[in-house]
């Protein structure tokens, strides 16, 4: 049930005025427990996250893991191949079943007392357990979450999802599969990069409209044609996208192609495209004020070696420059002189769409 203190900082911000009259979610939406706290229950357990990528599950007993805002889940291919989904939670005393980010496992162990599952999460084994009342193995299995596969991506949904994957990303499959889909791009490397603000201030970055990039990434800027940059806002998507124009450097060498789009899937992921090139975004809330963005990097098939260490060089360029400035504005954020903003009518229509979603999910008007 919520406090009177979270309904009243909900209640600052209303998603229903039109564009040229909206403000944006107040700064107390990035800076509270509260609606931090509110978050990890109607935004992140009650959408599709991506957790992983198709190729790190593909055998029978291979697994992965991960944490989504707080929760942790783990993801693994039976040797029926089927591909299961659970709380990461040993059943006894919360430990968690497996701490390796991925690898492969012929059954799931608990480490703390030995509680064992087997690949569909079974309870199996229980050290020295006899003489316990009422305890029944079969009512203590893993608790399922919900999997899916979509794209060279993994999917859970912590609750009950209202739509499959395949809907929820809208627009965003219909796009891809006109392009000849994803078979032709290949993994490669994966980056870090923990950053002291809230998740949502990066978010807010990317959707910005391209309102940043002449002002914050230069190299980036001399490719796009940022009088042709558009922004389309559907369903629980925004394609941000540019003419690329023909450029010196390792910008120019890496970014090409007739075409950028940078899309973005409510609440926290996004997929960057050029000629060749496949970036994804994961945005993972730590705290309050501190996130974890996790990149993918992925290239056609055949690609140069030397063309992959330049492109990646050239993202890592791009997210130092947004790790400074998404920095700088969490600091901001917190100042007594600075509440809320106000939207470019021309170039922010993306920033509000996702306030928008957001404001509507915490403020339970939404069916999420």
């Amino acid at each position: 049930m919520p406090t009177d203190t979270l309904r009243n900082l909900l209640s600052a911000f209303d998603p229903e005025l039109p564009l040229d009259r909206a403000r944006t979610i107040p700064n107390s939406w990035y800076t509270a427990p509260e609606v931090y706290a509110a978050e990890r229950d109607v935004v992140f357990a009650r959408t599709w996250q991506v957790v992983g990528r198709v190729d790190q599950v593909a055998a029978g007993g291979a697994f992965l893991t991960a944490e989504i805002a707080g929760e942790p889940v783990l993801v693994v291919r039976g040797d029926d191949g089927v591909l299961r989904g659970f709380f990461n939670v040993c059943r006894h005393r919360a430990a968690p079943i497996l701490n390796e980010p991925c690898g492969t496992a012929t059954k799931l162990r608990c480490r703390y007392h030995g509680w064992t599952y087997d690949l569909t999460g079974r309870l199996r084994g229980t050290p020295e357990f006899d003489g316990v009342a009422e305890f029944c193995k079969e009512e203590n299995g893993l608790v399922p979450v919900v999997v899916a596969e979509w794209g060279p991506f993994v999917w859970i949904h912590l609750t009950p999802p209202r739509e499959p994957v395949t809907e929820f990303v809208g627009p965003l499959k219909a796009w891809i599969e006109s392009r000849g889909g994803f078979a032709r791009l290949v993994w490669h490397a994966r980056k870090t990069y923990d950053l002291t603000c809230n998740w949502k201030v990066y978010v807010d970055n990317y959707l910005d409209g391209g309102y940043h990039v002449n002002t914050v990434h230069p190299g980036l800027a001399g490719v796009l044609d940022y009088r042709e940059y558009r922004t389309v806002c559907d369903g629980h998507t925004v394609i941000q996208s540019s003419p690329i124009k023909a450029a010196d450097g390792e910008t120019g060498r890496t970014r090409t192609g007739d075409l950028a789009a940078y899309w973005w899937v409510y609440p926290n992921f996004m997929v960057n495209l050029y000629a060749g090139v496949m970036d994804t975004n994961l945005v993972l809330p730590l705290g309050v004020d501190r996130c974890r963005v996790v990149f993918d990097f992925y290239f056609a098939a055949g690609t140069d070696d030397g063309f992959v260490r330049e492109s990646i060089a050239v993202a890592e360029q791009v997210q130092a420059e947004d790790v400074g400035i998404c920095e700088e504005v969490q600091r901001g954020l917190n100042s007594r002189s600075y509440t809320t903003g106000r939207f470019s009518v021309k170039r922010e229509n993306g920033g509000y769409h996702f306030h928008q979603l957001l404001g509507r999910v915490l403020g339970g008007n939404s069916q999420e």
